[in-house]
């Protein structure tokens, strides 16, 4: 199975479970601009379960999309724990039940030695509980990097459903 089928699986595993709760998710993307998104709605249906995103590439769109705090940008980066969980909280802000965030670098260019390319914080949150946070260290090019987030978005997404059952 490739990753493409793979990340259609959980997404409809992640419908399912979220359908069954009447529950919605809601998206936070940064390094991958809309993919999880774009894979939920691939599946038919999925106004029914799906709320929508923010795409906030920019630091601005986190900012202005997400509220994610400017001071919080300049002490820890985009791509940091304490930005992906004012993400998560940002977006149930806007609707939804569940959020799913990620930030992180998707390469070839733009890694450092704290944050190398395929550093990505991917954070999950239901509303009205704590964000879990985790930073991940992936390998591949840019398109392996990001379908992998969006495998592992999505499967914290069911996780975090079925814990909470």
């Amino acid at each position: 199975m490739n990753h493409e089928q793979e990340m259609l699986k959980i997404a409809q595993q992640v419908a399912e479970l979220l359908v069954q709760d009447g529950r919605m998710l809601v998206t936070a993307e940064s390094c991958t601009g809309g993919l999880i998104g774009a894979t939920c709605t691939e599946l038919s249906g999925s106004s029914a379960w799906f709320f929508g995103g923010v795409i906030s590439y920019a630091n601005e769109a986190k900012l202005e999309g997400l509220s994610v705090s400017a001071a919080t940008l300049a002490e820890h980066g985009a791509v940091s724990e304490a930005t992906v969980r004012e993400m998560c909280s940002g977006a149930l802000q806007l609707g939804g039940d569940v959020a799913v965030a990620v930030s992180g670098v998707a390469g070839p260019s733009g890694g450092s030695p704290e944050k190398p390319v395929g550093c990505v914080y991917i954070g999950w949150q239901l509303m009205g509980k704590e964000a879990k946070i985790v930073r991940f260290q992936f390998s591949g090019d840019r398109k392996e990097i990001r379908q992998k987030v969006v495998l592992e978005a999505l499967q914290g997404v069911k996780n975090c459903i079925l814990t909470e059952r």
